[in-house]
């Protein structure tokens, strides 16, 4: 028994010696090397760029108040469409005490001059009455009362607009109102009421209460690489298409490329925008993130192959063709003349014909 198991033992030794052998030998022996091959064909080629980008209302105007106070009430919200003139919100005037002050000071200058008026003027009619004085003297008086009245109006009017905002002869007219200045969608309303709010001057920008814009004029506004902004020009059309409404694709024509490019991330870019075509009934909004498909050369019914057949060397490009298949495949280095590349396929102006064959990817065997 024991001997059985010894012969057995020494006969797995050498089965397993006698493959591992065979196997490092099969492995050791040159594979042969085949390619499959590739033929030129007619086609078209059309080189696209993709620019990422936005899409924004062309102009976004800021409603800022005309006075300085609290807001005291909102008549919008985000979303809302407004026409020019529209009551926006409305303004509760906080009033300055020395504007006040002299405010009143001037009523109460105004009342004394109107009662000063008022005597001479009935002094001056027993007078007129009884022939003692001329009528021009008369009207004087009148005319001096008449002033005196009007003073003591646009003094208190004065003092209404120190304490409201409000003028009591024009109303509808009121600084206190903040009116909308185009007609538009509502995109922002960034104070509440209570909100405090200052007038535009030239010390500060003032207080934007809400922010308006035509959704119906857009723009695509994206950025361009170095290498392809030579390729645009102003009234290249551009295809856009939105993330957020996959089935929606718009068109749009460029309408400005910026003369100074930016540098991000190491790379220059140059700003782009472009005027949409916005369909009737669809709503967009603003900010949408996009991409604009753009059309940079294109030509049609040419020769064409697979660029990955094509080996590059400096400024120069070659194709191997097949000259023989017996007793295994042998190519020709050839040069050849490229144009126009989508990535993918590539033009071929001249070296090869549509009947020659050329080397495509290796296949071992």
């Amino acid at each position: 028994m024991k001997k059985f198991l010894r012969i057995f033992m020494w006969c797995l030794i050498a089965a397993v010696f006698i493959g591992t052998f065979v196997y490092l030998f099969i492995n050791s022996q040159p594979k042969k090397e085949s390619f499959d091959i590739v033929t030129p064909s007619q086609g078209d080629i059309e080189r696209t760029t993709v620019l990422t980008g936005k899409i924004e209302p062309r102009d976004e105007i800021e409603i800022k108040p005309q006075v300085s106070g609290i807001i005291s009430e909102i008549n919008v919200e985000a979303g809302d469409m407004v026409k020019e003139g529209d009551v926006v919100a409305r303004i509760k005037i906080i009033p300055d005490e020395a504007q006040l002050s002299s405010a009143l000071s001037r009523i109460e200058n105004a009342k004394i001059s109107l009662t000063d008026a008022q005597q001479k003027h009935e002094r001056n009619t027993l007078l007129y009455d009884k022939k003692v004085i001329s009528r021009e003297d008369f009207e004087n008086t009148a005319t001096a009362l008449a002033q005196a009245k009007a003073e003591l109006n646009a003094a208190q009017d004065a003092y209404s607009i120190v304490k409201e905002g409000v003028s009591k002869t024009n109303a509808k007219e009121s600084n206190t109102l903040v009116r909308a200045t185009i007609t538009g969608l509502v995109l922002d309303v960034p104070v509440k009421v209570g909100s405090s709010v200052i007038q535009a001057n030239t010390m500060n920008d003032g207080t934007t209460v809400a922010t308006v814009a035509d959704m119906n004029n857009l723009i695509f506004k994206g950025k361009v690489d170095e290498t392809e902004v030579g390729l645009l020009s102003v009234g290249q059309e551009m295809q856009i298409a939105i993330g957020a409404l996959p089935d929606l694709h718009l068109n749009a024509v460029v309408e400005n490329i910026a003369p100074k490019g930016t540098e991000t991330n190491g790379a220059n870019t140059f700003e782009i925008k472009a005027a949409v075509n916005v369909p009737s009934g669809d709503k967009l909004r603003a900010g949408y993130s996009a991409n604009a498909t753009v059309s940079l050369s294109k030509v049609s019914n040419v020769l064409t192959i697979p660029e990955s057949v094509i080996e590059w060397s400096g400024d120069s490009t070659f194709v191997y063709v097949l000259t023989d298949t017996v007793p295994e495949q042998k190519f020709q280095r050839t040069a050849v003349t490229t144009g126009t590349s989508d990535g993918i396929n590539i033009q071929i102006t001249n070296g090869i014909d549509s009947s020659s064959r050329l080397r495509g990817a290796s296949v071992k065997k």
